[in-house]
């Protein structure tokens, strides 16, 4: 007599307890992962008796009809040619060694004209700063 099973054993896994798993496993890392700080160590920095002043020390300032203008410090700007330009920051970075110049252009200024100004500061290993807004003008 032949005994016969009465449970046939299917070969298919289900996927459903295991995608519980992986749901309950992202969001568990998603949730630890705001808990981290990124600033794990804190510095307390020492304080600076003295304000640092972050305007350029100098400016050249180039306008729609190419003229060309410049100022060192708090000065008042004045008219400049382009050949006395070279003269002016030496004289400038005579008086502060650690100087920078800041140019402001025009958008319609021709990018020729840029050019000369930053192979000046680049010909006297002058600190450049391209600048987007015109400064205040004091004139």
């Amino acid at each position: 007599m032949a005994l016969k099973r009465r449970t046939k054993i299917t070969p298919v896994f289900s996927m459903a307890s295991m995608t519980d798993v992986i749901f309950l496993l992202l969001i568990f890392f998603m949730i630890t992962s705001t808990l981290v700080t990124p600033n794990a160590i804190n510095v307390l920095l020492p304080q600076g008796k003295q304000q640092t002043n972050a305007r350029p020390l100098s400016r050249v300032i180039i306008d729609k009809e190419l003229n060309y203008f410049v100022a060192f410090g708090s000065e008042k700007e004045q008219s400049i040619d382009i050949d006395d330009l070279t003269a002016f920051l030496q004289e400038c970075a005579q008086k502060e060694p650690e100087m920078f110049v800041a140019l402001y252009a025009d958008e319609t200024v021709p990018y020729r004209e840029i050019v000369r100004v930053l192979n000046i500061a680049n010909e006297n290993h002058f600190k450049m700063v391209l600048a987007t807004r015109p400064p205040e003008r004091n004139r």
